[in-house]
């Protein structure tokens, strides 16, 4: 997934088995926009699309595992950890 600076996202998630559409392309940044801004979210932009998109066979692979039983699954330490991320829990 790439993340672009429009204020709308725009996130394709392929079906199992398919490819993902190519996202739209980012809207133009507004007249005026400061250019100390542009240059503080450079570097984090330039990251961000250094980083994969998603294995959408990958993720396919994995779901069919975890579907048979051959990927291990323990929903309370998921939950805990929803829990944890989101401030629920602390510790």
């Amino acid at each position: 997934m790439k993340i672009s600076s429009s204020s709308t996202p725009s996130v394709s998630i392929a079906p199992v088995g398919g490819t993902a559409a190519p996202a739209a392309a980012p809207a133009a940044a507004p007249a005026g926009t400061d250019a100390l801004e542009s240059a503080v979210l450079q570097p984090a932009q330039k990251a961000l699309g250094a980083l994969p998109d998603f294995d959408a066979a990958r993720v396919a692979e994995l779901r069919d595992a975890l579907a048979k039983g051959e990927l291990p699954f323990d929903a309370g330490r998921l939950a805990g950890l929803i829990q944890r991320f989101h401030g629920g829990a602390r510790g």
